[in-house]
């Protein structure tokens, strides 16, 4: 068996990728570079893990018209990344380091990858928290999106969406992972810096809580 695997480099995707592994698929690796603060970093970070994984193949896509079209804190400089408010809550409207429509370009593209390649299922890493922060994360959104994969490819085509963490938050994911052994000393999470990450983003707090919840000190280092 044969999965496409999106890995940006980050906690999540790359313990997915260890967890496909895991169920027997062989990995074709994907990762998409969209103009984002810390995209050299990530890219690093996704080689390492593909390497770590002995995937079939390391492809790397650049998704150019998300870098022009802007309007997310990650691919526009003139757009401060938040830091995290604690006294905020997850659901008070979607933060400005959501990406527009990303995911929807990602399995696109994804799908095309895994249809040339004969593969059996593509993985994403979306999970629990997203929800409420980004709307291409919600189960409804996966749902649709693997009524469009079935419609959309050949007819002796069939390419499974996998999305196995929609349920769980980054703590049992992060569990999860280190039952599988991913070197999390080769993943990014910080939205902000390529080296050291700056430990204030939402993405920096919530690895860091994950880590903090299981007794775990993160492996990368921090401003």
């Amino acid at each position: 068996m044969k999965a496409v695997c999106l890995i940006s480099g980050g906690m999540d995707s790359s313990t997915l990728a260890y967890y496909a592994k895991d169920k027997g698929y062989d990995i074709l690796a994907l990762h998409t570079r969209y103009g984002q603060r810390t995209e050299e970093k990530e890219l690093a970070c996704a080689k390492k893990i593909a390497e770590s994984l002995g995937a079939l193949e390391f492809m790397e896509i650049s998704l150019d018209h998300l870098i022009k079209f802007g309007g997310s804190s990650l691919t526009d400089k003139k757009i401060d990344v938040p830091v995290h408010n604690p006294d905020e809550t997850e659901t008070e409207g979607i933060p400005n380091t959501y990406v527009p429509f990303r995911n929807a370009n990602l399995l696109s593209i994804a799908t095309s990858y895994a249809e040339t390649r004969d593969a059996d299922a593509i993985f994403i890493g979306v999970q629990a928290s997203d929800y409420a922060g980004y709307p291409d994360c919600r189960p409804e959104f996966v749902d649709a999106f693997s009524k469009v994969i079935e419609l959309g490819t050949s007819d002796d085509t069939e390419i499974k969406l996998m999305t196995p963490f929609v349920n769980f938050n980054k703590t049992e994911i992060l569990k999860i992972g280190f039952d599988l052994g991913v070197p999390y000393e080769h993943t990014w999470s910080c939205y902000e810096s390529n080296h050291p990450a700056c430990g204030v983003c939402d993405s920096c707090h919530y690895r860091l809580k994950a880590f903090e919840e299981l007794g775990i000190k993160d492996p990368i280092e921090y401003k």
